[in-house]
């Protein structure tokens, strides 16, 4: 760990935050004392404060320790380009457009990889005007169900929640872009559409 970095980014912070060093210590149960000591590189916030530290400047436990935050990949807005998180415990969905260190139920979540959906989990679209209506012989049980399903252009996202132990029957506008669904045991699916 390079104690300098370490303090740089910690001062940087603070400022960010609007905080005076006795206020951040008062805030985390230290010294403004110990902030100087931090911020000048002479010492390092012990592993019990690291928690509240994060919590006052707002950031990860990981970045204080690298002494950096690290910029993410731009992907211009592009929703084409978002992230998709479920937490199997609780059944949370949560979407990140960019890069992003999400928890849930007190676990790390990794984004979700679309993979081609298989026969169990395939998706039958029937064209009925300018929409498409969607159904799956899924068994929709209360343990292994479609969580959601999403269409998903340059511009915009659709994402319709779906439940357990209801039937899977959804519309959706026709047009082009890419369809997204999510199994509560096998992952997530997807596959483009074309408008006509």
């Amino acid at each position: 760990m390079n104690l300098d970095k370490v303090g740089g980014l910690l001062r940087t912070l603070r400022r960010e935050k609007g905080l005076t060093q006795r206020a951040l210590a008062e805030q985390i149960g230290v010294s403004d004392r110990t902030i100087s000591k931090w911020e000048t590189g002479r010492g390092a916030p012990d592993v019990s404060l690291l928690s509240a530290v994060s919590d006052a400047l707002g950031v990860n436990i990981e970045g204080i320790l690298r002494g950096e935050l690290r910029p993410e990949d731009c992907t211009g807005g592009n929703m084409k380009k978002i992230r998709y998180y479920y937490c199997p415990v609780c059944g949370s969905l949560s979407l990140s457009t960019g890069g992003a260190a999400i928890s849930c139920c007190g676990r790390p979540l990794t984004p979700l990889e679309p993979a081609a959906p298989d026969s169990d989990h395939a998706l039958t679209l029937e064209p009925i005007e300018d929409e498409w209506y969607i159904t799956t012989p899924h068994p929709m049980t209360r343990d292994h169900y479609i969580t959601f399903a999403a269409l998903v252009t340059s511009d915009r996202i659709q994402l319709i929640k779906q439940y357990p132990e209801w039937d899977f029957q959804l519309r959706l506008p026709r047009r082009t872009g890419l369809l997204l669904w999510h199994c509560s045991e096998h992952g997530l699916f997807s596959m483009p559409l074309k408008r006509y």
